[in-house]
């Protein structure tokens, strides 16, 4: 992506450089990054950002001749302990789907009055464990960015 900055100052971004620009009546596309530059073209940065974090608006970077956009903390609605709430309610919910697909095992043996495969029971209680681990993690947490930066595990 390239970005020109007008004379106002605004930023326009173009996600394909246009073939025509000023003087240039075609081809203009098929310029140099550095040839590019001297009519103002400079590339954007696109910062990476975790979940606590967004991008504000675009502005030049004169130290790295670049467009980019400043990273900046979330604020949160939701208080820590409704977060916090809110993560773990996810997490076991995605145990719980994990869990739900040996269920009919658990209950049919339990209908039949017979033991369990110990396999499945084991397995069970790894997952049940995993899940209080991740859910004590969660709630050790002591700021709201830390929560929300706190990845769930994808189980499927």
């Amino acid at each position: 992506m390239k970005g020109l900055q007008s004379e106002n100052g605004t930023i326009k971004t173009f996600s394909r450089v246009p073939k025509s620009f000023g003087k240039v009546v075609g081809g203009f596309n098929s310029l140099s990054s550095s040839e590019l530059e001297t009519y103002g073209f400079y590339d954007i940065v696109t910062p990476a950002t975790t979940a606590s974090q967004e991008l504000g608006s675009i502005a030049w970077d004169s130290s790295n001749s670049v467009f980019t956009y400043p990273v900046e903390n979330k604020t949160f609605s939701e208080s820590l302990a409704e977060m916090k709430t809110e993560k773990v309610t996810e997490l076991k919910s995605i145990y719980g789907h994990e869990l739900s697909k040996t269920d009919w095992i658990v209950l049919r043996d339990q209908e039949l009055g017979n033991t369990s495969d110990s396999a499945v029971t084991s397995a069970r209680a790894t997952l049940r464990g995993a899940c209080a681990t991740k859910e004590t993690a969660i709630n050790g947490k002591t700021t709201k960015a830390q929560v929300a930066d706190y990845t769930l595990p994808n189980l499927n």
